[in-house]
């Protein structure tokens, strides 16, 4: 049989990247072909039309292929001037940090561009060992911080860390939220860093209480350990705020951004951070690139931060995910109440989840426990499925906490699409608390996965 040209670039893929991917998407009926992806809205080749619930991620705050950044790209490409020269001093560079220093106030006056956000809890690891003369690193329970060996130290999970020890010794994890085992972990004086999430985005969209980022601040400062502040996703106001951190009042040592940083189209990452920490790796022009990245301080990056600003800026996506967000939820909580196995919908701006639990009835509570069985992320998966499938939505589970439904799209979201996405999750929510087409399906996808 001919292969489509399309069918080819799947195969070169399944031959050449990774398999197992392939396997999943397919197996969850999402393995198609996009051509066209605009704000909030993906259009696949077969003419169907994906609300995306994900923005891949927290990456496309300003929506997908947003016209003022691709313009701003292709405008600096035409100028063919020097992208990668790192024998000069980029100017663009200079610009974006003095714009996300002001943004994000609290004493950040110092950048270290990179390229990924794993990238940045690394930089965050040095600097901040550099500026302690500490080697203990301190992170929460449930945290995802990155999948690089430093970052994945600090992530929380034995799916993530499985077959890659060991990583960095003296690394500890506290519960989130927990002033006291934070206090008991600090006292010991040996951590030059606590790694923490304002908001745990894979970790089920936890939001703290109102204290807990002060409280953990005045302990960070009490014992000496610097404070760092993971806005990958939480940041670029997509909870509201630049950055989630101004929700409670708190004043990082060091920030971490990435993900939204460049609008989804050049991978771009930027570490804040005061000027006695970064004087501590700095310290002379002999040590001027002691640390350094291949691709930091590239001319399309910077130009794509600062036209992903502009946007977000001049369209006011944080008062808007702030206004949204809020309705958001609320008719969430509305649309949802009355089912058992919905436990919480909770979050900030337009970063949301719609928690689950176990049901109690007999006739559910024997399928799912048979699921639970064998995968804890069964039962979300089959929802993110029949969301995908059913309803032409994109979204998925928090990585670290399986009964968490991740609600993230992008800022631009209009009031219609949130609506259609409230009744497409009330309607598969409907269908999950009956016997039925849900768990029969669900035992169809369970066997498909055994055989995989």
């Amino acid at each position: 049989m001919m292969r489509t040209p399309e069918r080819a670039r799947t195969d070169a893929y399944v031959d050449h990247v990774n398999p197992q991917w392939v396997k999943l998407l397919s197996l969850l009926e999402m393995n198609v072909s996009y051509e066209c992806c605009l704000g909030t809205e993906l259009y696949t080749t077969d003419g169907r039309r994906i609300l995306d619930f994900l923005s891949g991620y927290c990456v496309h705050n300003a929506g997908h292929n947003h016209p003022t950044i691709i313009s701003a790209l292709k405008d600096e490409l035409d100028k063919t001037g020097p992208v990668m020269l790192q024998s000069n001093v980029p100017e663009l560079a200079g610009e974006l940090a003095e714009r996300l220093c002001d943004l994000a106030a609290s004493g950040m006056s110092k950048v270290f561009f990179a390229s990924s956000g794993s990238e940045g809890i690394e930089t965050a690891i040095k600097f901040s060992r550099a500026y302690t003369g500490r080697i203990g690193l301190l992170a929460c329970e449930r945290a995802f911080h990155g999948l690089t060996c430093g970052a994945l130290s600090l992530t929380d999970g034995e799916y993530w860390r499985k077959g890659f020890g060991p990583l960095l010794p003296d690394t500890a994890m506290v519960p989130f939220g927990d002033l006291k085992a934070l206090d008991i972990e600090l006292a010991s004086r040996r951590h030059a860093a606590f790694v923490v999430e304002p908001i745990q985005a894979e970790g089920g969209i936890q939001v703290p209480g109102e204290k807990y980022l002060r409280e953990a601040q005045e302990l960070c400062r009490r014992y000496g350990t610097l404070m760092v502040a993971d806005e990958v996703q939480t940041g670029m106001f997509r909870t509201g705020p630049f950055l989630a951190s101004h929700h409670f009042g708190i004043q990082p040592d060091i920030v971490v951004l990435a993900k939204a940083l460049s609008g989804g189209l050049v991978p771009v990452s930027a570490v804040l951070m005061r000027d006695d920490v970064h004087e501590s790796v700095f310290s002379s022009f002999k040590r001027s690139i002691v640390h350094a990245s291949t691709f930091s301080e590239n001319s399309l990056s910077m130009r794509a931060g600062l036209a992903t600003l502009d946007v977000l800026q001049n369209e006011r996506l944080g008062d808007r995910a702030l206004q949204l967000g809020t309705e958001l939820r609320e008719q969430l909580a509305e649309g949802l109440s009355g089912y058992e196995m919905v436990k919480d919908v909770r979050g900030k701006g337009m970063l949301s989840g719609i928690e689950f639990k176990a049901p109690q009835g007999l006739a559910l509570r024997l399928p799912f426990e048979a699921f639970a069985r064998i995968h804890p992320a069964m039962f979300g998966q089959i929802l993110v499925m029949r969301l995908f499938r059913d309803s032409g939505i994109l979204t998925q589970i928090c990585g670290n906490n399986f009964m968490v439904l991740k609600v993230a799209p992008p800022l631009v979201v209009s009031a219609s699409q949130i609506a259609e996405f409230v009744t497409a999750v009330r309607q598969v929510v409907e269908l999950a608390h009956r016997p039925g087409p849900f768990w029969s399906e669900a035992l169809g996808l369970a066997r498909r996965a055994l055989v995989s």
